[in-house]
Order: structure tokens, then C-alpha cells, then sequence
């Protein structure tokens, strides 16, 4: 992966199958790992603590985000701080707001300044970005987590947003910024010339790393083949 071996941007696998986890584990330019209670919940996992004990297991090296499921602010700062307590590289997945719409702002501070590393998710827009980096203490380490994806749903091109946050978050050493839930290959190639931190991808995304640089008239060829290949297969005929 000689082209992905360029990027300046980290690659970090969001997903909550323990296999693929274990398998990804094993490439070196997977820097780390994110999931979140939708991702598990598909993934058939029904037991949260016991999920995250196994992750640990077999990821102990890599930065692993785990998120609060709580709604009111009370529990999920107390979800907050036993997760906190899972491992050292573990960074608590905290929602910019709740189900209500009220800002997790305080919340973050508080648990920031207590030195607990926090992924900041749900974000997407530029004014909750610059809410979070408000509060964030710049001696923890934080990731700042915008859902280009989503907004480019919207029609909206996310492009000039994350670089706004790139931005927001220049004079904070220990903030990384991710770019979330991204749709295509090319999101990667425009979170890193934007000088973004970190994309967060699902393995039907990073299964296609190796396309990266692959040359236009090459893979026009091999797609002729690949159609070619199926319809002999299938014994489609037509009467001439």
C-alpha cells in the first residue's frame, strides 16, 4: 500500500464485529478504532462491558473509542468515567448534545479537565465545533469528531466545513479533528489535503485502499472483464 503509506492523515476502523476488528488489528496503517451502540448493536452485541473487555483483548495498543448511552447528563458522566477506567488507550465517545438538544459542553469540561481523553461525537456544524473547543482542556487529549458524511447528505459539500474546524482546533496540540461516517474512497484524499487529523471508515471503505492511485485505462479494462466474465457465467444469450 505504497500510495496509503503517503497519507499524512490517520486511518481509524469504525465498526463493532470482533473479527474484522482482529483482523484489521493486524494492518499497520489502521491507527485505531471506533464503534458506537447503532455499529454494536447491528454487530449482535449484548453486552456492552464484555464487548469492550474483548476489544481491549486483542486492540491493546491502539486508541479505542467507546461511547455513553446515556441521555441525561448525571448518568452519562458517570458511564463516562467507568469507561474512562477500561484502559489507557481507551477515549470516551461523548454526543455534542443529548436527545433534547441541550449542549454537552458542561460535561465535557468537567470530565476534560480531569484529564480523561474524550472523542466528541455527533457533531456538524462549525459552531458546536468551536463550542467543544471551548471547553476542551488543551492538556488532554481529545478528538473532535464532524459527520462529513452526513452533511454532504444534505447537499451540502463538507469540504470548506472540516476546514473551517481544522481551523477552530489549529492552536490546540492535543485535539484531533476525525472525519466521520464518510461515504467514498475520495473522502480520504480530501480530509488529508485539508491537513484533517483523523478519518474514521467502515471495512467496505478500507477494502478498497488498494485502489488508490490506480491507473483510469488499467481499471477500465478489468471492469470490461469483470462484465464480460459475469454475463458468461450467467449463459445470457440472445437470438441473432
Amino acid at each position: 500500500m505504497a500510495v496509503v503509506s503517503e497519507l499524512k492523515i490517520k486511518l481509524f476502523a469504525d465498526g463493532a464485529d470482533i473479527k474484522s476488528m482482529e483482523a484489521l488489528s493486524k494492518h499497520t496503517h489502521i491507527s485505531g478504532f471506533t464503534t458506537n451502540p447503532t455499529l454494536m448493536r447491528k454487530a449482535g452485541v449484548d453486552d456492552y462491558e464484555r464487548f469492550a473487555a474483548e476489544v481491549l483483548r486483542i486492540i491493546p495498543d491502539r486508541p479505542l473509542s467507546f461511547e455513553v448511552f446515556a441521555d441525561d447528563f448525571p448518568t452519562m458522566e458517570r458511564q463516562a468515567r467507568v469507561i474512562s477506567s477500561w484502559g489507557k488507550n481507551v477515549y470516551v465517545k461523548i454526543p455534542v448534545t443529548n436527545t433534547q438538544g441541550e449542549s454537552a459542553c458542561p460535561l465535557i469540561e468537567r470530565l476534560s479537565a480531569d484529564g480523561i481523553p474524550l472523542n466528541i461525537t455527533a457533531i456538524l456544524t462549525v459552531e458546536q465545533v468551536a463550542a467543544v473547543a471551548r471547553v476542551l482542556d488543551k492538556k488532554t487529549k481529545s478528538i473532535v469528531s464532524v459527520f462529513a458524511g452526513r452533511i454532504a447528505d444534505t447537499g451540502v459539500d463538507p469540504v470548506p466545513v472540516m476546514s473551517r474546524c481544522v481551523s477552530i482546533l489549529a492552536d490546540m496540540p492535543n485535539a484531533e479533528l476525525l472525519w466521520a461516517s464518510p461515504r467514498e474512497l475520495l473522502n480520504i484524499i480530501q480530509a488529508d489535503e485539508i491537513g484533517c487529523h483523523i478519518i474514521t471508515a467502515t471495512p467496505d471503505i478500507l477494502g478498497k485502499l488498494p485502489t488508490l492511485g490506480k491507473d483510469l485505462t488499467a481499471y477500465s479494462r478489468e471492469t470490461v472483464e469483470m462484465f464480460y466474465r459475469d454475463a458468461k457465467a450467467s449463459a445470457y444469450n440472445i437470438k441473432l
